[in-house]
């Protein structure tokens, strides 16, 4: 697969990495001499330094038969990345994606001009995540989650980190005896984890481990059960604060401003973005100025009384530590953006609930672009380098013609739920599945390629 990336910023930079491990062939362009001279060296790819939107060297690398057009340009104003992808579009280019800076080109009516332009996905990192940390304060059991068919399925991610959890040197078969023995409908299956930074997809004899990642997919009404059973629970957020006036934390306290919530305080170290926020948000949301990296501080503005804690200011070092205070403090739910991925891990140990990755948001909505029309989305699991992937069957695709137990399917992946119709369920050994399904998988990076194989 031949793609083109413009732009060798962070978000281009972890792409091309990404893209390349898979086999793609991957040029990469960019107008910063430095930034090209790194991607250069750190990834298998071909980089070119260049201007924006040059179609000379459009035509030079092989823009108009390319399979795929990124255009992710770094702190370029947003109608460089739109251009960008129309005329790559214009050249020939098969499938175009731009990144964009404001909500304003997600709304239907400019969405539909844009496409008119060629532009095939638009997306907003800032705003992705910040929908997802909304997502993380209703759903506060899990460390993270996501819906198959509008809530017909349900992944979700359970951390065991109480020394009394039941489930403790449990293995997956009796764990799934025991929920079955208190509401046999309850269907659901481990379908992966994560320990100490290595992802296991388990078998029946796997033990589970203080500190454990336990990545459940369960059918709609098995869930909060199954919470329950890990000694999980929802709690009602009512009063939040969040530390850091970035686009990601003025759009969340946007957001949570009209949830009818107690308080929403918002905090950032520069006096003028401050002024910028108090004349942006509603008054329901208090708008202070101070440093959040002064745990007294946080503290007369609160900190004891909230029930989350979201840190999004620019710098990683300080979210995690912001969490880690306001977990020491007592806040029941504390979200860092991380976006070193080499500090992922490290906010997990330090008691991090839950970490937002812009990068890792960008690579689940383009890597979905390399795999065809047949995946309707791909995400990543914060955790894990596995993929969950939802895929539509397609008749005489391979994946229909035995029972699972009958198929060669990849060892490092595992098949977790099928939607038929309106009905859902759990896959097992037995499952014969069939044209038009829609199936939920999670696989590692090895047998990405081989899954995909399946439902050709």
């Amino acid at each position: 697969m031949k793609i083109v990336i413009e732009g060798a910023g962070e978000v281009g930079s972890h792409l091309a990495k990404m893209l390349s491990a898979e086999g793609g062939e991957i040029t990469v362009i960019d107008d910063d001499e430095a930034r090209i001279a790194h991607i250069g060296s750190t990834a298998d790819v071909v980089a070119i330094l260049s201007e924006c939107s040059c179609i000379e060297t459009y035509r030079r690398v092989g823009v108009p038969k390319a399979d795929l057009f990124i255009s992710v340009n770094p702190h370029k104003i947003q109608s460089v990345n739109m251009i960008s992808a129309a005329i790559a579009k214009q050249l020939g280019a098969k499938k175009v994606i731009a990144r964009i800076s404001s909500e304003e080109y997600l709304s239907a009516a400019n969405k539909a001009v844009l496409s008119n332009l060629g532009i095939d996905l638009m997306f907003f990192p800032e705003k992705i995540a910040s929908d997802e940390i909304i997502d993380m304060l209703r759903d506060t059991a899990s460390t993270e989650s996501m819906d198959f068919a509008s809530g017909k399925l349900r992944l979700a991610v359970f951390k065991i980190d109480d020394e009394t959890s039941p489930i403790l040197d449990m293995n997956v078969i009796e764990i799934a005896r025991s929920i079955a023995e208190l509401d046999p409908k309850a269907g659901f299956r481990i379908i992966a984890i994560s320990r100490k930074g290595e992802t296991i997809i388990p078998r029946s004899e796997t033990k589970i481990k203080w500190g454990d990642h336990l990545y459940i997919i369960s059918i709609r009404e098995g869930i909060d059960l199954i919470a329950r059973f890990f000694g999980k629970s929802n709690n009602v957020i009512s009063k939040v604060m969040i530390l850091g006036g970035s686009e990601v934390g003025e759009m969340t306290a946007m957001r949570l401003s009209g949830m009818k919530l107690d308080s929403v305080k918002i905090i950032d170290i520069n006096k003028q973005r401050c002024r910028e926020l108090s004349e942006i948000l509603p008054d329901e949301v208090d708008v202070v100025n101070g440093d959040g990296r002064n745990s007294d501080f946080l503290l007369e503005e609160g900190l004891k009384e909230c029930d989350a804690f979201i840190a999004v200011a620019g710098d990683d070092e300080v979210n995690i530590l912001a969490c880690v205070v306001a977990r020491k403090f007592g806040v029941e739910r504390v979200i860092a953006q991380v976006e070193n991925l080499e500090y992922v891990s490290l906010a997990d140990e330090m008691g991090v609930d839950a970490v937002i990755n812009k990068k890792l948001i960008t690579a689940s909505r383009i890597f979905k672009f390399t795999l065809g029309d047949k995946v309707r989305f791909v995400r990543y699991m914060r955790g894990t380098d596995a993929e969950v992937m939802e895929y539509t069957v397609a008749p005489g695709s391979p994946i229909t013609k035995h029972q699972l137990m009958d198929l060669d399917f990849p060892a490092d992946a595992i098949i977790g739920g099928v939607i038929r119709g309106s009905e859902s369920f759990i896959a097992v050994g037995n499952t014969h599945i069939e044209p038009y399904d829609r199936v939920a998988v999670f696989a590692l990076p090895s047998a990405t390629k081989a899954v995909d194989r399946f439902f050709k």
